[in-house]
């Protein structure tokens, strides 16, 4: 049984302020690119790009370019920026990816960032038989019933954005049942959360599941840098390769292998 993280509360304060870190993970990309080439290449087969809350295609823009270096036919919601879990949003996100599906003949893997995973799961529940596998990247997507763990700068800025109720305001629309991740989902889904994470907590970031089909990645890095976080991007690229109807769990191997190994090194 898949379980998840054991941590509860908030992310540890130091880690909240220390977010803009996601600026080095990102300035040490282009040192990665001799590594990330080594990533293991796709199929062909379409993924799906989820943007984060507040974040629009743009900010997909490294994981989207390096996915099709690797052969995936990687493509962005097209639904602009990410305001909230909306109606009309997830409405147009189903249609995105029967469209996909219908026009590929082929079936959407989804990959989701932040609150994107949240869609990324609600699309996957409402058109299974189109979803060959999800990953989310530090996506709340396991919320007790006490409600979100989140810095209250975070749920300020979202009942600022996006409702008035906060955070929780999805959970209350009559779509939204099929959002929580402890309905097992019958596709694979790789969960990867930071412990270093200042906005989403661990164990908000992780399932419980079955390990057939099922699993929680721990990866080093901040929240606002998973999305140009080089060994996040080398775990993308190596779940999404699994060949369909065979896939298996991750394990670190080669040169990212060895370094994922050393950057979490003692975490627990």
């Amino acid at each position: 049984m898949v379980k998840r993280h054991p941590h509860t509360g908030r992310p540890r304060p130091a880690h909240s302020w220390l977010e803009p870190r996601a600026l080095l993970e990102l300035a040490a990309l282009p040192w990665s690119l001799p590594v990330l080439a080594t990533a293991p290449r796709g199929d062909g087969h379409p993924v799906l790009l989820l943007p984060g809350f507040m974040g629009s295609e743009s900010s997909l823009i490294g994981l989207e370019l390096f996915l099709r270096n690797r052969g995936y036919a990687a493509e962005t919601w097209g639904l602009g920026r990410n305001v909230g879990f909306q109606t009309k949003h997830a409405n147009a996100l189903e249609q995105k990816i029967r469209y996909l599906h219908h026009m590929t003949g082929r079936k959407v893997s989804l990959v989701g960032w932040s609150l994107g995973g949240v869609f990324a799961l609600y699309g996957a529940h409402q058109v299974p038989e189109c979803v060959r596998s999800v990953v989310t990247l530090g996506s709340p997507i396991s919320v007790d019933p006490e409600g979100s763990a989140s810095p209250p700068l975070v749920k300020a800025m979202y009942r600022l954005i996006a409702h008035p109720m906060g955070p929780a305001a999805h959970t209350l629309q009559p779509r939204a049942k099929t959002l929580s991740a402890r309905q097992a989902l019958p596709m694979p889904l790789s969960c990867l959360y930071s412990l270093g994470d200042g906005v989403v907590p661990p164990q908000e970031a992780t399932i419980e599941g079955d390990p057939a089909l099922h699993e929680n990645i721990r990866v080093p890095g901040s929240h606002l840098g998973l999305a140009f976080n080089a060994v996040v991007l080398w775990i993308v690229a190596d779940r999404l390769s699994q060949p369909e109807g065979a896939w298996r769990r991750f394990v670190p191997t080669g040169p990212m292998g060895y370094a994922y190994r050393l950057l979490t090194r003692g975490e627990a």
